[in-house]
């Protein structure tokens, strides 16, 4: 467990990446700080979903892509809205700086990050474990 956790850290730190300049990029397209956000956040989460299923978690070869796909961005959703929350209270209570807006973001990330860990591990990936089946990436 502790190997994954370490890479789905990775996965998230290069998802906060993408998360950010995303969200940067979107506020140059002017967007507004929300959409953007929701836009930034969609793209995190497919790359994050694309680390994870090749590095922490052991994907199902006999489910669907799509099938995959939609159960991590429903899992990411409620870790998701914490960390939407948090941005949203963050930018609503933080001083109003060129920073504010990765402040935010950080905030968010850090708060959802738990939350995406349990419910990856425990629903889109855990069948996996829950049935004995191993792979070369879990044994030691």
């Amino acid at each position: 467990m502790r190997k994954q956790l370490f890479f789905f850290a990775i996965a998230g730190t290069i998802g906060f990446l993408v998360d950010a300049g995303m969200l940067y990029l979107m506020l140059k397209l002017h967007t507004g700080p929300y959409i953007g956000r929701l836009i930034s956040f969609l793209c995190a989460v497919f790359v994050t979903w694309q680390i994870n299923r090749q590095y922490t978690f052991a994907p199902n070869q006999g489910r669907s892509l799509w099938r995959e796909w939609n159960e991590y961005l429903a899992a990411m959703a409620f870790g998701g809205a914490c960390n939407y929350g948090i941005y949203v209270l963050a930018t609503r209570g933080l001083p109003n700086t060129a920073y504010t807006p990765l402040i935010a973001v950080a905030l968010g990330s850090v708060t959802g990050m738990v939350v995406n860990f349990v419910s990856a591990k425990l629903w889109v990936y855990g069948h996996r474990q829950t049935k004995g089946v191993r792979t070369s990436r879990e044994n030691p």
